[in-house]
């Protein structure tokens, strides 16, 4: 609006002199005022007012018809007559203004009509109904939604329910703040005779929700003048030196990028590549990040080379020439050709050293890239226009197509209808509006999802599933197992797990773990409306443990769950486990085979020993070639059928029996003891302990636990870890009926959601029997 608006003539800060972007020179707005004046035109030709805005048009649409730009030209300029800007200047003035920025961005005949009449309801006595009737309802749609912006106080844009307004007003329709980015740019360059304190106050406003806006919504040119104007504004004498470093480059002898860019042509030339090599100044606030980035600039510092091409193919075309006829900087190339920015921009980045030393920065990109990353969304086309005009859009009856509507601006919208209040908005928003760099993971599909640089699984879960995301249980990075809260990285492959419970939660910690909007208020949302139940006095392993632990059988009885560390039941030679396999002793019997309360016998030279299947241990049957022996499985590995293993004669006639990948065996046959040939006799009840890895979700030990008594296994002893980085250890000592059994026990464990690994424990080294 004009309230902020001042001759830019007048004392004060004016528009930075940074090396033009376009050959158009800027129009005298105070020429169009005095033409202004005149009143419209003949019916039959174009007011002298807007002959720049036509020009500007056609050149991006030389076939539009500038009929509806003519008719809200007159009654524009007739409804705001007599209305002066506090410069003096006729108020006609400013609407052309911001109308002649957005046609030399290449906006539509819609979007500048509507910028022609955006204030005209506001501060006229024109009424949207009127604008309807003479323009059409879709003119009138960006009328209304700009008008809403307008009473948007900005002073306080800081505020999370003004933000939230502003947001509402855009609609569905990116044109609307195309405007009003437009109308904030024009305001800015002329807010010379304001009061210093206000000046900062709207550059404040301009810097913090503004200039992201024009970042996410890709309008760079709107985006870098007015970051080189709030700059000027809020930071004089930064501003002065860095122009002065730019005065003295300007006046040195000689241009090494003009150098370069020769030298570019010529190679190019000789590839037969039609191409177009332009020099880019870096604008002011650029050319500052460079020097608190490098120090001492030299002449190649202080700009680009742009290469502007017709097809696609072209781009790699050309970059293949740079790289083979020039020297490389590799570690400079990026391709957002293949995988575009989240705000429409595209184009291949490299850059070429010079034999001095100095580094030129290349931009590679089609003429029709180079229009959408300089106009972004202002230059995406129509969104009333039929769905066969854009192939990747469809509406049912009555719905809107809004191409120009880019992924962030639509989840932007759904966030703020999805946060629970406007605080959580605002935060998440200020966040993500902060982040200005991207990085891009690849799905199993092949599709990329784009992601702020340093989110994590939680953020491509969310990205990804929206709040079916509550359901995740762990991922996959590069193949590789990774808890929620890893960090990805650019170009990272993720497959995100799904439980398949449908009752499944976030959890609170996930919050430390969510740096995009999405993922935040979808978390924020879940818990708002599922409080945590109020603290009880159960303890950790009371709450941990389910009310009712399946049966094994009709005699079994609910296993106790044992806190982290707690000795779990006495082996028979009375020593204690500590939540592992139980070793085995066989009891010492003579040859009888008919001694009922043995535990051993013997079937001719061979030796078999077993535990009885009691409350002590399990009941293995082994055969060792070696009569009247007492035979021991070794506790430091406890074998069970069928594991393949090995025997050692110790002491006093026993025979050891361990695993053969046991450390023991080496050790062992260092000592010189000698092996014994065993193997294992009928399949019998035995003992083992397991070790269930997964990812921490509701319900998981009630889905293990009933997993274990589906296949008939009692439950001995189990241990629960605390989890560690969204990750849980369950320690499960069991009493197998079969040993044969194990192989289809440690699979149905290894099936139940979010489980990723079923193994034998390691239990702690123990000194085996020499």
């Amino acid at each position: 609006m004009s309230a902020d608006a001042t001759n830019p003539a007048a004392p004060g800060p004016v528009a930075p002199e940074a090396p033009r972007r376009r050959a158009r020179p800027r129009i005298d707005l105070r020429r169009l005022g005095r033409a202004a004046l005149l009143g419209p035109a003949a019916r039959d030709r174009l007011p002298d007012a807007i002959g720049h805005v036509a020009e500007a048009h056609r050149a991006h649409f030389p076939d539009a018809d500038l009929e509806p730009l003519r008719r809200a030209y007159v009654l524009a300029e007739s409804s705001h007559r007599g209305q002066m800007r506090k410069s003096g200047e006729p108020y006609i003035t400013h609407p052309l203004a911001v109308t002649l920025i957005l046609a030399e961005l290449g906006a539509e005949t819609t979007t500048l009509t509507a910028s022609l009449l955006h204030d005209t309801v506001e501060d006229t006595e024109v009424t949207l109904d009127l604008v309807g009737d003479q323009f059409g309802a879709e003119v009138r749609y960006l009328v209304d939604g700009v008008t809403k912006l307008e009473k948007v106080d900005y002073g306080a844009a800081a505020e999370p329910e003004t933000f939230r307004k502003m947001l509402v007003a855009t609609g569905s329709d990116v044109r609307v703040m195309s405007i009003k980015l437009a109308d904030r740019l024009h305001n800015m360059r002329t807010l010379g005779v304001m009061r210093p304190e206000k000046q900062a106050r709207i550059a404040k406003v301009t810097r913090d929700v503004l200039i992201p806006l024009a970042e996410r919504l890709g309008v760079q040119a709107l985006k870098t003048e007015l970051e080189d104007l709030v700059f000027q504004i809020l930071h004089p004498e930064e501003y002065a030196h860095t122009r002065r470093l730019i005065a003295e480059n300007a006046a040195r002898p000689g241009d090494p990028l003009a150098e370069v860019a020769e030298q570019v042509r010529g190679v190019l030339r000789e590839a037969d590549i039609a191409a177009e090599v332009l020099v880019r100044p870096r604008h002011f606030v650029s050319v500052h990040r460079v020097a608190r980035k490098r120090g001492r600039l030299r002449g190649c510092d202080f700009g680009r080379l742009l290469v502007l091409v017709n097809e696609d193919a072209d781009c790699y075309g050309v970059l293949g020439e740079l790289h083979t006829c020039m020297t490389p900087v590799v570690s400079e190339f990026k391709d957002f050709i293949a995988v575009p920015k989240f705000n429409l921009y595209q184009s291949l980045h490299t850059a070429v050293a010079r034999a001095d030393g100095q580094v030129a920065e290349v931009l590679i990109r089609t003429h029709q890239m180079h229009q959408a990353a300089e106009a972004g969304v202002v230059a995406l086309g129509n969104p009333y226009a039929p769905p066969a005009q854009f192939d990747d859009q469809s509406a049912g009856d009555g719905e809107r197509v809004d191409p120009t509507r880019p992924g962030w601006l639509s989840r932007l919208l759904d966030w703020q209808r999805a946060a629970p209040d406007p605080d959580t908005f605002w935060s998440t928003l200020r966040e993500d509006l902060a982040q200005d760099r991207e990085i891009t993971v690849v799905r199993p599909d092949g599709a990329t999802l784009g992601l702020p640089e340093g989110a994590t699984c939680v953020d491509a879960a969310y990205a990804q599933y929206g709040e079916d995301a509550h359901a995740c249980i762990g991922a996959r990075v590069n193949g590789r197992l990774a808890t929620l809260s890893t960090v990805l990285r650019d170009g990272d492959a993720v497959q995100l797990l799904m439980g398949q419970d449908p009752a499944s939660e976030p959890s609170r910690e996930w919050l430390d773990h969510a740096h995009t909007p999405a993922a935040r208020i979808a978390i924020q949302r879940w818990l708002a409306a599922h409080p945590a139940p109020p603290p009880d006095t159960a303890t950790d392993a009371e709450r941990a443990a389910p009310q009712d632990l399946p049966a094994s059988g009709a005699d079994a009885t609910p296993a106790p769950v044992l806190a982290p560390g707690a000795p779990g039941p006495a082996a028979e030679d009375g020593t204690a486990t500590q939540g592992a396999a139980e070793p085995v002793t066989a009891a010492r019997s003579d040859d009888s085979a008919a001694a009922g309360a043995d535990r051993t016998g013997t079937a001719g030279a061979d030796r078999t020993a077993a535990a009885a299947p009691d409350q002590a241990g399990p009941a293995s049957a082994v055969v060792v070639d070696r009569p009247h022996a007492l035979v021991r499985l070794a506790g430091c590995c406890t074998p069970v059928p069928p594991d393949p293993m090995t025997a050692f004669d110790v002491r006093g006639g026993v025979v050891t029996v361990h695993r053969l990948e046991c450390p023991a065996v080496d050790r062992m046959k260092e000592a010189g003891r000698a092996e014994v040939a065993v193997r294992w006799g009928g399949a019998s009840a035995c003992r083992v302990t397991l070790l269930a890895e997964s990812f921490g979700r509701p319900h998981l030990l009630a889905d293990l636990t009933e997993a274990i008594a589906q296949e008939g296994v009692q439950i001995v002893s189990a241990t629960i870890a605390p989890p560690a980085q969204q990750r849980v250890h369950h320690t499960y000592t069991l009493h197998l009926p079969d040993a044969a059994r194990l192989p289809a026990l440690m699979r149905a464990m290894r099936d139940v959601p979010g489980v990723y690994d079923v193994s034998r424990t390691q239990p702690p080294p123990q000194q085996p029997d020499v």
